[in-house]
Formats: structure tokens, sequence, C-alpha cells
């Protein structure tokens, strides 16, 4: 049963972070806030919390969950043969409702489920988020939702749908608003959107068309 930690002053966002944090460590899923929508995480390099958090979602393996880092640098702890085009986008728009999708690293010692050798990458601009990312490092995370239901955008429609499987909320009132990031392909030379969200295609295109990168929409 999961226990919800509010983060209303310095001593209970404290509580909360720790709290988080500790069930993390422990191989526990948490609920956290982002800059998007609530998400669901568990630590990227545990593949029984992995697991976990594919299940309380109803997801396959077929579906691996990104990862939230608490710095840019951390990509290339993650990625290889990331473009300078891409490189720019990050510096652009991270932290932010942005995800990259790159070719992993193959030392990496995780399973995520079926990544085909990529690696889906965000850094979220949620101070809280960032606290949490601090101290367990990189996490697994998906949006708080079950399989096929919106995402949740407050604490409580988390807990209804997931309460049960997460050891850990962490309520930081109402998300800013209820689309999740968009998600783009940098393993080619051309950007592919495969999830339109909260980064609009304008952004993107005119953003990457004076570096001479071709945009591609397919979601």
């Amino acid at each position: 049963m999961s226990t919800r930690y509010f983060v209303g002053d310095p001593e209970e966002r404290e509580e909360a972070v720790e709290a988080a944090t500790l069930a993390v460590r422990r191989g526990n899923l948490i609920v956290l806030p982002t800059d998007t929508v609530y998400g669901i995480a568990a630590d990227a390099f545990d593949p029984a919390a992995v697991r976990k958090l594919l299940r309380a979602k109803g997801r396959g393996r077929d579906m691996p969950p990104p990862v939230l880092v608490s710095s840019a640098t951390t990509l290339d702890a993650l990625a290889v043969g990331v473009p300078e085009w891409a490189r720019a986008l990050v510096e652009k728009f991270w932290p932010g409702p942005l995800t990259l999708v790159c070719t992993q690293q193959s030392s990496l010692q995780w399973d995520l489920g079926d990544t085909r050798g990529t690696v889906a990458v965000r850094m979220p601009d949620h101070a809280i988020a960032l606290e949490i990312l601090e101290r367990t490092g990189p996490l697994a995370v998906s949006s708080a939702n079950l399989s096929g239901h919106p995402p949740a955008t407050d604490a409580d429609q988390a807990e209804e749908m997931l309460g049960s499987a997460v050891m850990a909320i962490v309520d930081d009132g109402p998300t800013p608003g209820e689309t999740p990031s968009t998600i783009i392909d940098v393993t080619g030379d051309r950007c592919r959107i495969l999830r339109p969200g909260a980064l609009s295609s304008d952004d993107l295109f005119w953003f990457l068309k004076p570096l001479g990168v071709e945009l591609m929409d397919e979601g």
C-alpha cells in the first residue's frame, strides 16, 4: 500500500524526496510529479523493478519506459552516436518536455525491455523530480496510468490507478497540463517525431531548419 507525501514546506519536501529515494533504492516503485504529467518510476538499473513497472501499467516488454535524468551530461553515459543537431536540441529544450530516442551504450547493465538497442532519455523541468533524480540516478519512468487510460495529472488520479503497486506517491498538486513529452528519434540523419506532445512540431521545425535537418512527423 502506498504512502502519500506532500511538499508544502521545506521539511515536508525533504521527507518526500528522501522517502521516494529510499523506496527506489529498495527496488520499489514510486509516483512522482514532472513538468508534463505524473510518472511511475523505478530504478533504471534494477531489472526486477522495471518489470514491476511494466506489470503495474499493464504493459509488455515491447513498450520499454523512457529514462529520466537529472543532468544533460548524463546523456553521454547512456547513449552513443548522438548527432550534433540533437545536442543542440538538448541545449535548447532541456530541461523540458522533449524525449530523445538514441542509440544506447552497449555496455549498460540494464533491461528496460525490448529496446532494439535504443534508449529514450529526458531531463524534466521540475525541481522535485530533479531532486529525486539527483539522489537515485537515472529512473525508468512512464506516465502514471494504466495502459489505455489518460495519464494522471494529479496524485489522486495516480493513486486510484496505481496506488496498490507503488510504495510512495509524491504529491505536488496538479501538473501544468495533461500532455506528455514529445518523443523524437535522433538515431538517423533526420529528426522523426514518434509521439507528438507538449513541445510542438513547429518549435522543432523552426529550430532545426537553420541546421539543415529534416523533421518527419510520424505521430
